[in-house]
């Protein structure tokens, strides 16, 4: 405790400083000029489709694998498996036949 006109007082607190001395820099002024609203929806967006590329990319290659795999084990004529592709086979040239073009 220490005394400030007569009467005690707690010591400032960490964070009572750190907001003294970015007041006192004008810090606060700057983030907001540097974080402005305009600013801040920009990169929101331009992060939003940064994620959306990722996802569809990395969703492209896994499935690519995926199918590649597949194929190699449809290759081989292992009875489970080869009736597994020709259900899904069967199941996409019956989807197809359905299409109205």
């Amino acid at each position: 405790m220490r005394r400030v006109h007569g009467r005690r007082t707690p010591r400032r607190s960490r964070l009572d400083r750190l907001l003294f001395s970015l007041v006192k820099a004008d810090l606060v002024a700057r983030a907001e000029s540097w974080f402005g609203p305009a600013r801040l929806l920009w990169w929101n967006f331009l992060g939003g489709l940064a994620r959306g590329f990722g996802i569809a990319v990395g969703l492209t290659i896994v499935t690519s694998i995926f199918l590649t795999f597949l194929g190699r084990l449809a290759a081989l004529n292992l009875p489970v498996i080869g009736k597994f592709v020709a259900e899904i086979v069967r199941l996409v040239q019956l989807h197809l036949r359905n299409l109205p073009y």
